[in-house]
């Protein structure tokens, strides 16, 4: 009966990756928690007062920052 072998450990990400990523990633975050930026009514945009749509476009941005970071990380751990 043969033992299960362990599963292999992940290794580092290089420096520049790590911080590339993590700063897709803090960008939307950024861009929602200081609600200073985006509190106001005008521009108007088809209506809608600039805090509706300033914040439904964080809904599509968001998910592209992500998609970046995983990107990022994913080609680092295959260039090793």
């Amino acid at each position: 009966m043969a033992t299960p072998s362990a599963p292999p450990r992940p290794t580092r990400l290089p420096a520049g990756a790590a911080v590339t990523a993590g700063v897709l990633l803090l960008i939307p975050l950024v861009g929602l928690a200081v609600v200073p930026w985006y509190s106001r009514e005008t521009p108007r945009l088809w209506g809608f007062p600039f805090f509706y749509w300033y914040q439904l476009l964080w809904v599509f941005l968001g998910p592209l920052c992500t998609w970046g970071a995983y990107v990022v990380i994913t080609r680092a751990r295959r260039s090793r």
